[in-house]
This record gives structure tokens, sequence and C-alpha cells, in this order.
């Protein structure tokens, strides 16, 4: 693995090359032109969280000519959403753009390439990634996968989702059925809720008749999309399931072998363009559809202390059962979490204190 020096130097580019196993300077292959196919684990109708592999594929093409073309597929086309990973991996796609914790049934490590609960906001993660060691570190396990993680975008700090009812206590948990992706439906289940993984596609005819109580996906502009206030009226915040949740590209990692060095920065390049504009759309977009839908009549409620803090407790009894057997799971786990406990001490003295008289101050100005 590429050392801390090296990664502090290199960021994204020293973790990607590191983790596909070939240094830069051993890459001789002439620069061939490339067709492959990019499946994905979301429908083409979520334009902005599907729309990350569009902006990668484009900047891919643009910065290479015309010659390293890529053809995007959404979930269902070639393979189910949820089993993107699978056809990279075996080799049917060449790559898929995806969320790392749909796969924690292989392996709950996986978590740690798109969100884990109380984890890390947006900015968090990427210094985490891209400075810190992280991305680097949980390409170990993709490599056993026969794979390598590229984020290409973040949806940023999530919406707790839709429920038919309000959630006062967390009696009010109990026997709930939830489609919750991830490590947090085994937080849930630890309080008595019943989770459900279910792709985007298939959420809504669920929460129509009654088969979910309740289901999260991302937040205000794709929930609004899915049309889930129409069955569901009230909107729960926060998702500390997903204080920032990754978008992230894998690559067949004997396919990324083949890329020359200089092939393989294009794709880097454009691996940060797409996770920078993706980041930037939903800043951009979720004022706007929060405010349509409280005008059309949806409730919003917080999650109160005692529920949050018992979501807590039932997450960190969590980590220390998978990590007493799972040393990856644990070598990432602890990472991340030192990582993140560091970050908080800085952001609270000026970032947080500055964003808070701003949002207490903003009709006053």
């Amino acid at each position: 693995m590429t050392n801390r020096r090296e990664m502090l130097k290199t960021g994204l580019a020293g973790a990607a090359l590191a983790a596909g196993g070939t240094a830069a300077s051993a890459q001789t292959a002439p620069a061939a032109g490339i067709n492959w196919r990019m499946t994905s684990s979301y429908p083409k109708a979520l334009d902005a969280v599907y729309g990350a592999g569009d902006i990668f594929i484009k900047a891919v093409s643009d910065m290479s000519g015309g010659r390293l073309q890529l053809q995007h597929f959404a979930a269902g086309e070639l393979v189910p959403g949820l089993q993107a990973l699978d056809a990279v991996q075996n080799g049917t796609v060449e790559c898929c753009d995806t969320a790392a914790f749909y796969y924690v049934g292989k392996d709950p490590s996986f978590a740690f390439g798109a969100a884990v609960p109380f984890g890390l906001n947006t900015r968090q993660q990427n210094a985490w990634f891209f400075q810190g060691g992280g991305l680097a570190l949980f390409n170990e396990l993709l490599a056993q996968y026969n794979v390598i993680g590229l984020p290409i975008g973040n949806t940023n700090a999530q919406m707790a989702g839709w429920f038919r009812k309000e959630i006062k206590t967390i009696d009010d948990l109990k026997g709930l059925k939830i489609r919750i992706g991830g490590l947090a439906g085994q937080v849930i289940a630890k309080l008595g809720a019943v989770p459900q993984q279910i792709a985007a596609g298939d959420i809504y005819p669920a929460l129509e008749r009654g088969t979910i109580d309740a289901a999260e996906w991302v937040g205000p502009y794709d929930d609004e999309k899915l049309g889930f206030s129409r069955v569901a009226p009230y909107y729960y915040y926060p998702g500390w399931w997903e204080g920032a949740s990754a978008i992230l590209l894998m690559i067949n990692r004997s396919k990324w072998n083949e890329l020359s060095a200089s092939d393989k920065a294009i794709f880097v390049g454009a691996a940060h363009q797409a996770h920078t504009m993706t980041i930037a759309r939903y800043d951009d977009v979720n004022p706007a559809a929060i405010k349509r839908l409280i005008a059309a009549g949806t409730q919003l409620r917080a999650f109160s202390p005692e529920i949050m803090d018992a979501c807590a407790k039932a997450a960190n009894e969590l980590y220390e059962e998978i990590g007493a057997k799972n040393p990856m799971f644990k070598r990432l786990h602890d990472h991340m979490m030192a990582y993140r406990n560091e970050q908080l001490l800085w952001q609270q003295v000026a970032e947080f204190n500055y964003d808070a008289y701003q949002i207490r101050s903003r009709g006053r100005r």
C-alpha cells in the first residue's frame, strides 16, 4: 500500500495506482482506445446520482480526444442494480457506478467505501479518502474482489427518510419495516425495526402497498422525483447513517492494469471532476426541492435526542461485534473513526460556529 507520505503527495492518483498494483513508471503499453461498458446501480430518472457516471464518462472522452469511450447502462438494463459489483468482478462489464455499502452481505467492510452510521460528513470523507489514506486502505479490501475503486461523487448528508407514522420514541421503531441500506439496517434491527434492502425503482410501490412502513433514499431532490411524499407524509432528519455517501466507480482490476499510465491519469482526473461536480449539484438542487416538498404538505420531523443517542449506542455495539470477527473491518473502523474525531476537533472551532451564526441570523439580514 502507498505509504502515508506518498498519499499526502499524490492523493487519489496515488491511492488508485497503488490499489491497481502497478506503478505508473512500469506502464509501457501503447495508448490504445477502449470501448467499455459501465453498469449502474441507479435508474436514469435519478439524474443527479446517475449523472455522476455521465459526468465521468464525458470527462474521460473529452480528455482522451474521444479515444476512451464508456457506455453507461442504468440499473436493470444489463444486470440488476444490486449486482453491479458481481458483474465487474467476473468481467461481465468493465466497470460500474454504485454504492459500496450495497455489498455488506459479502463483507461489512464495504460500508466504508460509501457511508457508515455516525461516520464522516462529506468534507471529512474527502479528507480521509484523498489525504488520510482511507481510499488506499479501502482498496485493499476491493483487491480481494478483483476491482479497484475511485469516488466519482457524493450525495452529501442525507435525510432519514419517509415514514407513514410519526416516530416519537424508541418504541415506535419496534416492528417498523423500513427500506434502508448498508450497516444502518443492522443498527436499527438492534432497536426492534425490520430492515429491508430494496432497489430504488421498487421502493415507491412497496411503500404505497404498505409492504414497508418507511423508506430512506437520499434527500429532497431525489426523493421528490421518486414521489415518496404521496404515500408517506413524515420526512425525518438527520440521516445519521449517511452524513456523507460516496458514489464509487468500481473497475475490473485486470482491465485497469491494461491501461497505460496516461490513461489511468485520465480516469483519475475524470473521477475528480465528477466527484466535485456531483457534490456541487446536490448542494444546488436540494434547497429548492425541500421548499417544494413542504409547500406540497410534507411534514418535516427531527429525530429526538433520545432516539439519536439510542441509535449511536447500537451502532457502537455493532462495530465492536463485527470488529471482533473481522480484522479488515476493525482496521477501517479504527482508522476512520480516529480521523473523524480529529476532524471534529478542528471543525467545531471555526466552520461550525461560522455556519451556526449564519443560520441564526439568516432572517435578520
